[in-house]
């Protein structure tokens, strides 16, 4: 037996979308894992070939090889969104694929159904694979300590802060509104970050509505009044963010391909097939005409772009420490903990620990609208606000339209009171 057969092994997957910093963890693991005297192997396509018990697809990493990936985007091993906990005869084959690898250690980079794959298959194993995960989401919405970001929100926000700075301006120039639809599948947070970052004119977050499920009314009504206000502060453009998770949130009557969408494997709905900007966007337009408001609104869609991008210097420092941490982690023993960073230093979060009790599931880390960082965002936005419904303000809206002041007061007061309360 040579001795890299003899040497401990560590294997490094990939699940779920894509975010900007996965290559760093690659690197920095692999790099540290080698150091340590491992033998570093990357399993391809995330769960994909595990859970058929197929162990072919299988590349052996080693320095040369990561040396130079930590600056780039996209996933050198690739990605997918099996779920290895689907069903119990994939959980075992992926479990007996890995035993055959003779993998010792697994470092699964992923978001919550990453983690959640990577929880059942610390449990399946029963201790004889040690397993850690790395949290990766642009959505932001992993519960970690300190509230840390996850790795490649700060590289997505960055990026699609420059794009909504260019749909500004082309908005100004033209006249016209934008409504942007952002990723973040449950949280708000991204579209958040991004409205706040580049000061587009409103967020509209799932978190801020008050009811379930969502009448498609009311948020076609948010961005409706922050039109009309802005028309009467003199301005006739305009850029709205508005998170996808929001139709998750809507009675599925509303968007008619939301109940007939094919699901992943983790149950989700593939919002790409739901589409809620044009579907806005032609509500936004109906509503505007029934209270004699013109105007012009252009969906878009910001995400894909973003989830390949090349990381910030931030979250390629912050991946790496995290690709380091997880190995010494697994060396020290360690199994079934997520890897967060806090207070500068590397902190293991026991997988259970994230988990809901009602689901079984990990949690989602949601924004939270009581906060002042949430009323900052808010109060550089311009929508609809309680104060708007008093005069001298209350006829100075209805001027801009077909309504009496009574009459605006019926139609958008009932969204205004549906949803989180804005800046005193």
């Amino acid at each position: 037996m040579n001795d890299s057969q003899e040497k401990k092994k560590l294997a490094i997957l990939v699940g779920g979308g894509p975010a900007p910093g996965i290559n760093s963890v690659i690197a920095s693991a692999t790099i540290e894992a080698v150091n340590c005297g491992l033998q570093v192997i990357g399993l391809r396509d995330g769960f994909k070939w595990l859970v058929e018990g197929d162990c072919s697809h299988v590349v052996e990493l080693g320095i040369r090889d990561v040396s130079r990936i930590h600056f780039t985007g996209g996933s050198i091993l690739r990605t997918s969104r099996t779920n290895p906990a689907r069903e119990e005869q994939g959980l075992r084959r992926a479990v007996e694929a890995l035993k055959k690898l003779k993998v010792n250690y697994l470092l699964c980079i992923g978001g919550d159904d990453t983690t959640y794959g990577a929880a059942r298959i610390a449990e399946a194993s029963a201790g004889q694979i040690g397993v850690a995960t790395v949290p990766k989401t642009i959505d932001n919405d992993l519960p970690l300590p300190d509230n840390a970001p996850t790795f490649g929100y700060e590289t997505a926000r960055a990026i699609g802060t420059g794009i909504v700075e260019s749909l500004m301006e082309d908005a100004r120039t033209t006249g016209r509104w934008y409504v942007a639809v952002s990723m973040g599948r449950k949280s708000g947070a991204l579209a958040l970050g991004i409205c706040k970052s580049a000061g587009a004119t409103l967020a509209v977050i799932p978190e801020e509505f008050l009811v379930t499920p969502l009448d498609l009314s009311m948020v076609v009504d948010t961005i409706v009044g922050a039109i009309i206000k802005r028309l009467a502060w003199g301005r006739d453009d305009g850029v709205a963010l508005v998170a996808e998770g929001i139709a998750e949130r809507l009675d599925p009557g509303a968007l008619e391909r939301l109940a007939e969408s094919e699901r992943d494997a983790y149950g989700h709905v593939h919002l790409a097939d739901v589409p809620i900007g044009s579907v806005l966007r032609e509500q936004i337009m109906k509503t505007l005409a029934e209270v004699g408001v013109k105007a012009t609104a252009v969906s878009k869609d910001i995400g894909y772009e973003l989830r390949c991008a090349k990381p910030l210097p931030f979250d390629v420092e912050y991946t790496r420490t995290l690709g380091y941490g997880a190995v010494r982690y697994l060396l020290g023993g360690g199994s079934g903990a997520l890897i967060a960073i806090s207070g500068g230093r590397v902190t293991p979060v026991n997988l259970n620990d994230l988990k809901d009790p009602e689901t079984g599931r990990m949690r989602t880390r949601m924004v939270e609208i009581d906060t002042e960082s949430y009323h900052v965002a808010r109060s550089y936005m311009i929508r609809l606000e309680i104060s708007d419904f008093d005069e001298p303000a209350l006829s100075s809206l209805a001027a801009q339209t077909k309504l009496s002041p009574e009459q605006f007061r019926n139609r958008f007061m009932p969204v205004v009171q549906a949803t989180a309360p804005g800046p005193a």
